[in-house]
Order: structure tokens, then sequence, then C-alpha cells
């Protein structure tokens, strides 16, 4: 048998339609899967995990990622609620702050400034689940978020009157708060084994030691597309994806440290052209191997091996760019098999 992980794999919540989403839930649950990460990019991040919530029993629920500033402090609280009892109690809140343009540009929702903002709102988060889950009033001063709560009684049993919060970042600024405030860390799928290494933990051990407590336990996150049948067609959806988030410019400092700054504008120009072979050949199979893990099983599994002993978890994210939902579904299957305990 295949050598499997010594941490816990964690997969991502896609699928085309409901039945989709309850049939991949169920799949990862049963392959050993142990939590499902819902994205917030075509979809919203929470309403796909009502529906797995009710189509599994052991599996950890968590959005991975919501835009943590483009909703209301209640409505996060009334959404973590929801899904939690919805579970059983499986529900990990997942938030990030995304980028401004998304913030600002696409839901015309405030962002500056994202550390303090992030900082309030999960405080504000907590003290309304703690509240509504006990049944007495909240209250949660701030500057940005000043929550004040009086005379709601929700009146629905909660399995906890604490969710899990994890943040996520891809910079330094955000994972040391992280490391402050949050119960665990989310890296992003497009970052390396070294910048976790070398920038991020280093920034979560910093803000964890500022708070006086451990370093939170550590989701590392890798993208993958596994196909024995087809691993050059694996290695294009990858890059087309690897490629997609070289696009941001938030990313760009990154991208250049690794030895890929001089490459950006082109891969910008292969973007607008919507072409994934001609974005795959932009990106280059270099800087695919080295932001994800793409081919036969054995060398993703290979790959993947980087993180043990570096995270406590792995999330392995299929491509996303570019993929109609039939290859989607093929390389969540791929996950499955070539990752699943």
């Amino acid at each position: 048998m295949p050598r499997q992980l010594a941490i816990p794999v964690d997969a991502q919540l896609v699928g085309a339609d409901g039945e989709g989403l309850a049939a991949f839930a169920a799949a990862a649950e049963h392959a050993g899967i142990a939590r499902l990460w819902a994205p917030e990019l075509h979809r919203s991040a929470t309403v796909p995990l009502a529906v797995a919530a009710l189509a599994t029993e052991r599996v950890e629920l968590a959005t991975g990622i919501a835009l943590a500033f483009t909703r209301s402090p209640m409505t996060l609280a009334l959404e973590a609620l929801d899904i939690d009892q919805l579970s059983g109690g499986r529900f990990v809140l997942g938030l990030g702050a995304g980028v401004r343009r998304l913030n600002v540009d696409w839901h015309a929702a405030p962002y500056d400034p994202p550390l303090r903002r992030m900082r309030e709102l999960v405080a504000a988060v907590r003290e309304l689940v703690a509240a509504l889950a006990s049944g007495r009033g909240a209250r949660s001063p701030g500057r940005l978020y000043d929550i004040r709560v009086t005379g709601l009684r929700r009146g629905l049993a909660a399995p906890r009157e604490r969710v899990p919060v994890w943040l996520a970042a891809v910079l330094p600024g955000m994972t040391r708060l992280a490391g402050e405030i949050a119960d665990g860390f989310l890296d992003h799928p497009v970052t390396t084994p070294a910048w976790l290494a070398e920038r991020l933990l280093p920034a979560l051990d910093e803000g964890a030691g500022r708070a006086g407590r451990a370093r939170p336990e550590v989701a590392g996150a890798l993208i993958c597309a596994v196909s024995d049948e087809d691993p050059a067609a694996a290695r294009e959806a990858a890059a087309a994806t690897v490629g997609f988030y070289a696009t941001v410019r938030t990313y760009e400092g990154m991208f250049a440290e690794h030895g890929f700054g001089d490459r950006l504008a082109g891969i910008r120009r292969a973007f607008m052209t919507g072409d994934p072979a001609r974005l795959a050949e932009a990106v280059g199979e270099d800087m695919t191997e080295a932001f994800a893990a793409a081919g036969a099983a054995d060398a993703v599994r290979a790959r993947t091996a980087a993180y043990e002993g570096l995270a406590d978890r792995l999330w392995a994210a299929p491509p996303h760019h570019l993929q109609p939902p039939e290859a989607t579904a093929r390389w969540q299957a791929g996950i499955l098999a070539a990752l699943g305990g």
C-alpha cells in the first residue's frame, strides 16, 4: 500500500450542485478525510457546509475561508451557530481578510485597517456566539465594531458556546495576529513549505508569544492535481491556478522572493486570454512544481511529505481556475484516492 501522510489530510468542499456537494462530502468522510474546507469564490463559504452537515456524521466542516469583512459579526455568529448545530458541533469558522480590491470593488465593504478590523471582528463574533448560545445579552466594544445586543433570545439549542476560529494569511502581519488570537492558522494553497517555515511560522510564534500562549494549530495548504492516466493534464490544471494567484498584486513579493518576479507580467497577459494552455506555459513547469503538487499519485504523495513535521495537518486543494465542474470532480477524486487515510 502507498505510504500515507503522518498528519491528517483535509480536502476542499466544492460541487456543481447540492447532490454533488453531498456526495463528495460523504465520499471524503468515507476516505478518512479529517476536515472539509469550503472556499468562497464561486459559492459562499457557508451554504455548502449546511449541505455537507446533513450528509455526514464525523468529518469536520470549516469555512475555508469566509471573507470576514463582507459580513457583520452578527451574521457570522448566526451562520456559525447554524452550521455547528446542523453538524452536531463539527464546525470551524475559518476567516480571512481577502485583498483590498475584492472587499472594496466586489463587495463595497470596508477594508482598512485590516489587522485592527480582524481583531475586533473576531472578538465580536466570539462574544455573540457565546451570548446567543447561552441566552444572554452581548457586549463587544470597539472602534470599528461596537456591538451591543439586549433582549434577543435565540431559543435554539447550541452544541457549544465557543466555535473554533481560524485565521488565514499569506503575509506575516495577519499571521502574527493569528498567533495571538486564533484557535488555528490556515496557510494559503499557493505558498510553499519554505515560505511557511521561514516567513509565516516565526510570525505565528511571535504573535503567540505576545499573548503568552502556545502556537495554535497549523494547517499547511497545497494545490493538488492527481492523475495517473494524464499527469500532463494535472500539471496544466495546477499551473493555471498558480497563474491565477500570480496575478494578485498582494502576492507579488512572495512570488518575487521565490525567484519568479520577472515572470509575473507575462502571466498577467496570458491570464487575460482565458486560455489555460497559454497560462500554464507562462507559469512554466518550474514555477508549477514550486507552488503545487501535480502529476501521478506517487509524485503528489512525495511532494506532500514536506509538510510532515512542519504543519499539524494538510489541506489539499484542487485546481479551480478555468476548470469545468467535471474536471474539478476528477481532481477531487484524485485527492481522495491518493491522500485519503
